[in-house]
């Protein structure tokens, strides 16, 4: 019975796959004779180039998100997205069209920090190229190279105004994942982490050892934002606060040598030592691995919101002519057998993270110690901690690039500033932003005036706004708002992204941490709830 139930099994399996085989062969000749024919007549020269990318894009668009193709020529720039790394200056520049190249805020320890150059610093020619004749990714381009090569800067520099010919080597540049390590109060440890590239758990294994040395008694790891990355760096963290051996991850895909378990191999450093891990919508992949791994073995605390929903493994594979596909090869699973991946794309919120999924379209599981979890997208915490919202005005401060503008005067006005443990903007040069952003061309209105204004374009539309417009203009006249009043509304929303953007021209990336933690009251709260080990 059982041997000829495996006999069936096997002939089904057998009969999709030459299904499957014939269809795709089917469609490559489809494919091919289409080209063929709008080559031979197609009545204008045919783009194929931009035809075919368009074409693959489209195709693996239709799969998911994150399957994509990457030619040879944009191999340079996949790494730098998978890794963090390339070969340059490190620095972050600001290009304003036909105007110098200046540099916005340059890495601590970087070559560019080791040549001296600091924010407010104008590029006025790259290898004796003049900067004001490039495109912001052209100069970067130019910036770029292969470590050990010499690139040649002339340099304005914004305290003396002196100008000068700056050489730097290029090094290999390394974005780390663990951008800050330090203590929150006197027993608590905290660690903000924000990938999961190569060798990042030995990064985090060095702080936490570093603050127990200090006297931490609970331990805090952010992953808020952390988009995710390499899954073994993650099934490697969870390892440092687990027993030996245990499961953190199942992946299951068509092909069997996709399908195995992930179960930590080295002995942990800690597994009584109370844990929290922050999340929210942002925390996607690698982050829901370790997230999902502590609470279903009973670890840790998961607080903050629900996560992002990405239970997808993506794999490299090499394709004709030196390209690269990144392709999914399997879904992962919790310890539990949740599976993270949002179970239908329809319930995302339109930052693209799971929606509300009502509890009769998901299923409940067990943690180690018979808690109760549910899958169907993301990692819900267990204490619930709700996360800051903005207004739109400073979405549109932030990208229309009026903070960066009025931070680059402040750095060009301002030879030094307090450490950031003491600066604070004050109300003198608040007002000096006010009058600064009055200048600026940004869209202001406020999300009710954007929907407002959505609203009379579909009226006009359906011919409704006349007979409506006594109604329409004194509903408007209340929705209108100058840039100065609506400015001076949002101050509490406004001045901590000015005090991170100033600090980190003069105390680097660190400093920007400090001042957001400052302002963190989601982290504030959650550490006010019960934590630790769930029994």
């Amino acid at each position: 019975m059982l041997a000829g139930m495996a006999a069936f099994i096997l002939i089904q399996t057998a009969a999709l796959a030459q299904s499957r085989s014939f269809r795709l062969g089917q469609w490559e000749e489809i494919h091919g004779s289409i080209l063929k024919e709008l080559n031979r007549s197609y009545v204008d020269s045919l783009p194929v180039d931009r035809i075919m990318r368009a074409g693959i894009d489209a195709m693996l668009g239709e799969l998911d998100p994150y399957t994509i193709y990457v030619p040879e020529e944009e191999n340079d720039d996949f790494q730098m997205m998978i890794s963090k790394t390339y070969g340059g200056i490190g620095a972050i520049i600001y290009k304003k069209k036909g105007e110098n190249v200046v540099i916005n805020e340059p890495y601590y320890g970087s070559p560019a920090f080791k040549a001296g150059l600091v924010s407010g610093d104008e590029i006025i020619e790259i290898d004796g190229y003049p900067t004001k004749d490039l495109e912001a990714a052209q100069s970067s381009d130019r910036m770029k190279g292969k470590p050990g090569t010499t690139v040649v800067f002339k340099v304005k520099k914004v305290r003396t105004g002196d100008t000068l010919d700056v050489p730097i080597v290029r090094e290999r540049i390394h974005l780390p994942d663990v951008e800050y390590v330090g203590m929150l109060d006197d027993t608590t440890g905290y660690i903000v982490q924000t990938g999961f590239t190569d060798k990042v758990s030995a990064d985090v294994r060095a702080g936490f050892l570093k603050l127990r040395d200090q006297g931490m008694k609970r331990f805090v790891l952010d992953l808020r934002g952390n988009g995710g990355g390499l899954m073994n760096e993650a099934i490697n963290i969870v390892s440092l606060f687990v027993p030996k051996g245990s499961l953190v991850v199942t992946a299951k895909g068509l092909d069997p040598e996709s399908c195995r378990e992930y179960r930590t191999t080295t002995e942990p450093i800690d597994t009584l030592m109370p844990l929290i891990v922050m999340v929210d919508s942002g925390s996607a992949s690698s982050s829901e691995i370790v997230a999902g791994a502590i609470q279903d073995l009973d670890r840790g605390t998961i607080m903050g919101t629900r996560t992002f929903g990405k239970g997808l493994v993506q794999s490299i594979r090499p394709v004709a002519y030196n390209g690269q596909l990144k392709i999914t090869t399997a879904k992962y699973y919790t310890p539990s057998g949740r599976c993270v991946q949002a179970i239908d794309y329809s319930h995302r919120n339109p930052d693209g993270s799971v929606g509300h999924i009502p509890d009769s379209l998901t299923k409940e599981f067990r943690t180690l110690h018979g808690r109760t979890v549910r899958d169907g997208g993301g990692i819900t915490p267990d204490v619930e901690v709700k996360s800051p919202s903005y207004s739109r005005l400073v979405y549109s401060l932030v990208l229309s690039g009026v903070i960066d503008n009025f931070v680059l005067d402040y750095v060009r006005a301002h030879d030094s500033i307090p450490s950031a443990e003491e600066f604070h903007l004050s109300d003198e040069e608040f007002e000096d932003f006010i009058e600064f952003a009055k200048t600026q061309e940004f869209d202001y209105r406020s999300s009710a005036k954007t929907l407002f204004d959505q609203m009379k374009k579909e009226l006009e539309t359906d011919g409704l706004a006349e007979s409506m417009k006594a109604e329409l203009d004194a509903l408007e006249a209340g929705l209108e708002m100058d840039k100065e009043r609506f400015i001076r509304l949002k101050k509490d929303e406004i001045v901590p992204f000015i005090e991170e953007e100033i600090a980190v021209r003069y105390w680097y990336q660190e400093a920007g941490v400090k001042i957001r933690l400052r302002y963190d009251d989601q982290l504030k709260e959650a550490l006010t709830k019960p934590y630790g080990k769930i029994l």
